[in-house]
């Protein structure tokens, strides 16, 4: 005759008074409710495997309920039949599911996050991306294992983007999703990265080029206006800086006092796009713009700091607010000032490519495909950008078929 189980009612568990010592309330079939001093209530199941007696803890209670307490009980039963201990099961079980959750497309990511990408490129740059990610594609993959996400799951990730209209941030989180497949192989969490699948799949992007002023006669009339310009002394200098120096315009005014030597005429910051150090060699013309701005903000943490407070940098609309106000709204942006100087410098001033596009901080690698350091021609491009700035004063000053003499030329 089979031993009595069910022997509990929900009313009996529900109204168990503690005592002095911890007591046990049978079931039946092993399952048991222990009561201790404190109150607390655990779901406990003795039961013997392999000749050992050994004991499953189940739940607590309320949390575990009576009727849950015995569907846990019934199927630790048909396991013991199957020769299988429950309490192993119960391990390995929970062991899957901590990788599991270990190894969604969240997790891998925000490890490669920290782990990888805040290490190779400029905090604005891995702010950016970090959002990117658990704005575009967490919601919808975030939690699925990396290892089972499919092209078309994918690809149904970024359509959404897509369809918002935002074509370049599709693009651009595709690119992100391949880093993280990418990290997750190198890392034993997937096979195989998905994004070369769908190649081809989403909308192309159509680069957006930033208004610029490129031909001689043109920069003439901008030149002047900076000259004129009637607003803020900051906004002036770095009106005067930005075609010196042409970085790109959050480098520029972001830039810090500390990473400025006025006596060595350098400008050694962090590149936005690349995480790469990069110098900029300053002209005599920026050297003195600066010693001039010096004595305005050279108290504060920020060369080119905000009109509301120092401890920020000059809003990011300022340059091209000024630059509207001149009259060039349309035709020259902050940005634009990157375009000008590469476009002149090769085709007026013939400098080779790879100095322009070293100093505009792109990834340049040599002829062997090692990528240039920061120092890689720095006194060709010292000598370049002299050379520049003479080429501008004198455009802005009406000199006749300016022609620049460079250096050992």
């Amino acid at each position: 005759m089979s031993r009595q189980t069910n022997k509990l009612s929900a009313t009996a568990v529900k109204t168990a008074k503690p005592r002095n010592k911890t007591f046990k309330m049978t079931d039946g079939g092993g399952l048991y409710l222990e009561v201790s001093p404190s109150g607390s209530k655990y779901w406990r199941m003795k039961y013997r495997h392999a000749g050992k007696e050994k004991r499953l803890a189940i739940g607590v209670y309320p949390g575990t309920s009576l009727v849950a307490a015995r569907e846990v009980r019934d199927e630790a039963k048909r396991q013991l039949a199957q020769g299988i201990d429950p309490s192993a099961a119960k391990r390995i079980a929970r062991q899957q599911g901590e990788e599991a959750a270990a190894n969604t497309f969240m997790a891998v990511a925000v490890e490669w996050l920290e782990k990888v990408h805040q290490h190779d490129v400029v905090p604005a740059h891995y702010q950016r991306n970090k959002r990117r990610l658990e704005r575009d594609a967490f919601p919808t993959i975030g939690k699925r294992p990396i290892s089972e996400i499919t092209p078309p799951e994918l690809l149904d990730c970024l359509r959404r983007i897509e369809e918002r209209g935002h074509i370049e941030t599709a693009h651009r989180v595709k690119t992100l999703c391949g880093q993280v497949f990418r990290y997750g192989i190198s890392t034993g969490r997937v096979e195989r990265d998905p994004v070369p699948d769908l190649r081809g799949a989403l909308r192309p992007h159509k680069t957006k080029h930033y208004a610029a002023v490129t031909d001689p006669k043109e920069v003439v009339g901008l030149l002047r206006a900076i000259e004129g310009y009637g607003g803020q002394p900051v906004t002036i200098a770095a009106l005067k800086l930005a075609p010196l120096v042409f970085t790109r315009p959050g480098e520029l005014r972001q830039a810090l006092w500390t990473d400025i030597d006025l006596k060595e005429a350098t400008w050694t910051f962090r590149a936005s796009k690349t995480g790469q150090a990069h110098i900029v060699p300053l002209p005599t013309q920026a050297v003195a713009i600066l010693r001039d701005l010096h004595g305005l903000t050279g108290r504060a943490e920020y060369v080119f700091p905000g009109i509301r407070s120092i401890k920020r940098p000059m809003s990011n609309n300022t340059i091209k607010a000024a630059l509207d106000r001149m009259g060039f709204k349309g035709e020259m942006t902050a940005h634009g000032f990157r375009a000008m100087a590469r476009t002149i410098l090769a085709e007026r001033l013939n400098y080779p490519e790879h100095y322009i596009e070293q100093q505009l901080a792109h990834a340049v690698k040599d002829s062997n495909g090692h990528a240039y350091n920061r120092t890689s021609h720095l006194e060709q491009r010292r000598e370049m950008l002299q050379s520049w700035a003479d080429y501008l004063d004198a455009l802005r000053d009406g000199a006749d078929n300016v022609v620049p003499i460079r250096a050992g030329a």
